[in-house]
């Protein structure tokens, strides 16, 4: 049994490169903690979209030009659920449906969402560890220019159009890290850490946020490395660029790099971002460069690559 890699995950960016991960390293070597900020309620239905995602990736199923959900999925229900008049301004094909109702019967039976999420991920052919940060629940609330909002309802219902002026993660004090994730953080043969490029804010911060994650990642003797989901001051998925520069007026790579520089030894921005390197200074995380756009399956294996490369350079 070889070294262990933790990666902190959640949304598209994540999820890619938590697949090329998963096709590098033994499934005994990988585990992928995962977002759990963007849980809900919906139609009486318990959704996990950051789990679901990253399962769905990994799985090969992911609809590729969407960014979630499954890419061979059918709407009945969900027209059906029009026709009677209810809601559906957040979209669920019926393979979805049948994941969240599996779901909400496990945890309303008293099953944890760690093991939930285990047994969904089997039934997916996954062999990693796909873990929830916590099976508590924290929820992130966005505080706009028009009041507070629930995530999905920033997200999804209004599209990221109000302005936002602040995030807080309710719930998160009082949650616990999922003994799992404990676990994983502790193993005594833990190669690093790996920061995926995932919202800051939105996917990463509510992890953070978490007991006392930030802390244990600042004692770690292994190393942590992220990987900026930010390229050429622009996100390639989602709303992680207008949110930055919405809360510290820039949004660039950088930013990502001072946000994380208490716990993060060094970050990987996108070779074409290189000109950050003059603005850098010694308080901030080392800045590497790189290829971090992921179009296809082989960059996504490849990043993965470099991402390993980078942490195996700056074990002690």
């Amino acid at each position: 049994m070889g070294a262990k890699v933790v990666a902190l995950c959640g949304g598209v960016g994540g999820a890619k490169l938590a697949y090329g991960l998963s096709r590098v390293l033994p499934p005994d070597e990988l585990s992928i903690i995962v977002n759990t900020g963007d849980d809900f309620q919906h139609l009486g239905l318990s959704i996990c979209p950051d789990i679901d995602t990253v399962m769905y990736t990994l799985a090969d199923i992911a609809h590729e030009g969407q960014g979630w959900g499954r890419a061979d999925e059918q709407w009945t229900t969900m027209e059906e659920i029009e026709r009677l008049g209810g809601e559906t301004w957040f979209k669920l094909g019926d393979r979805d449906i049948a994941l969240h109702l599996l779901r909400t019967q496990s945890l309303a039976s008293g099953e944890s969402l760690t093991t939930v999420t285990a047994q969904l991920t089997k039934r997916f052919g996954i062999r990693d560890a796909i873990l929830p940060m916590s099976n508590d629940p924290v929820r992130t609330m966005v505080e706009t220019d028009e009041g507070e909002l629930a995530f999905q309802d920033y997200f999804v219902r209004r599209r990221c159009e109000p302005k936002v002026r602040a995030l807080r993660y309710a719930g998160a004090q009082q949650a616990r890290l999922a003994p799992e994730v404990l676990r994983a953080l502790e193993d005594e043969n833990l190669r690093g850490v790996i920061v995926c490029p995932s919202n800051p804010y939105l996917s990463i911060a509510p992890i953070l946020a978490v007991a006392d994650l930030r802390e244990r990642l600042k004692q770690l003797s292994a190393p942590v490395f992220a990987v900026s989901p930010i390229v050429g001051g622009n996100a390639l998925k989602g709303p992680a660029a207008k949110m930055m520069r919405e809360l510290v007026a820039h949004g660039g790579a950088l930013d990502i790099a001072r946000m994380y520089a208490d716990f993060v030894d060094a970050l990987l921005a996108d070779s074409q971002d290189a000109a950050l390197e003059n603005q850098h200074n010694d308080a901030d995380p080392r800045l590497l460069f790189g290829n971090i756009v992921m179009t296809s399956r082989d960059h996504r294996i490849a990043l993965a690559r470099d991402c390993l490369s980078h942490l195996d350079r700056l074990r002690p």
